[in-house]
């Protein structure tokens, strides 16, 4: 594939489709300096955007959350996505809105007065982790810890709070992972860089409880389909050393969807029955 920023294609800006080598921005726009950016993550599935409206809302509170007020509504956005998604051709394609503060008349810390742009792209994207969902990801424990939330807004998907995830998602590479398993900022197990996490321990499900990071829609999803099976879910605080205990584990993210996991930090999981149930139950519910 050739370079994000050199593709044909279409990108929907700030009301009108853009050819996708013009969909550029100033050097001086705000969200480049000072992080003040909202992003969502969605995939289209047969012509079906999963969930989009949920994720729409999301955008919009997200923007709340960081005092910035995106100048489209909910129904505005969801037309928007498949605007871009026809233009371009895609019935399954990954979809990137991202609202941030542009380029203005103030370019210190605060800039209340700059305009608050929005912008819609989307690609064809496979398996986020590869062949993992057959053989299961490998993790690395990062050394960076989700902040405390009087810290961060940490219900926002927000562009800033990414900074370390990719900083661990970087060193896990180095060390041959697929991605890293993240504390909080009072040790308990969290998430990965960019997706939640379940374990399985005799034949309960169990997952952190996102008292300080974002509870994601797939989460939110995959927990539902696990109920409507008949299966316990705790939702709960889990210690690091737990992790010696638990039999089976996956990941579950708009990218990751469900990806089992085979090791963390030299702790072995299996690719058990729960885990690739669970994994193709999803994938059957996103493309009902």
């Amino acid at each position: 594939m050739a370079a994000y920023d050199d593709r044909d294609g279409w990108i929907w800006m700030d009301g009108k489709l853009v050819p996708w080598r013009e969909a550029n921005v100033h050097v001086l726009t705000h969200a480049l300096h000072y992080a003040s950016s909202v992003f969502e993550g969605e995939r289209c599935y047969n012509g079906k955007i999963f969930k989009g409206v949920e994720h729409s809302m999301r955008l919009r509170k997200s923007a709340e959350l960081l005092d910035m007020e995106i100048p489209y509504s909910v129904q505005e956005i969801e037309a928007a996505k498949y605007e871009m998604l026809k233009a371009n051709g895609w019935t399954d394609a990954y979809v990137r809105a991202i609202a941030f503060r542009g380029a203005g008349d103030e370019m210190g810390v605060s800039a209340v007065g700059n305009p608050v742009r929005l912008v819609i792209a989307g690609w064809e994207w496979g398996a986020y982790y590869g062949d993992a969902k057959m053989k299961g990801a490998k993790l690395d424990i990062s050394k960076w810890r989700r902040p405390d939330p009087a810290t961060i807004p940490s219900a926002a998907k927000a562009a800033g709070l990414y900074m370390i995830c990719t900083m661990s998602k970087h060193a896990a590479q180095a060390k041959g992972c697929s991605d890293a398993l993240m504390m909080d900022y009072r040790g308990y197990v969290a998430e990965a860089t960019g997706a939640n996490i379940f374990f399985v321990k005799d034949g309960e499900v169990h997952t952190p409880l996102p008292d300080c990071f974002l509870n994601g829609i797939t989460r939110q999803t995959v927990i539902g389909l696990l109920k409507e099976k008949g299966l316990t879910v705790h939702e709960r605080h889990i210690m690091p050393t737990e992790l010696a205990d638990f039999e089976q584990c996956w990941l579950t993210g708009t990218a990751a969807e469900v990806t089992p996991v085979g090791e963390i930090g030299g702790f072995k999981f299996e690719v058990g029955a729960i885990a690739r149930d669970i994994a193709e139950t999803y994938e059957r519910h996103v493309r009902a």
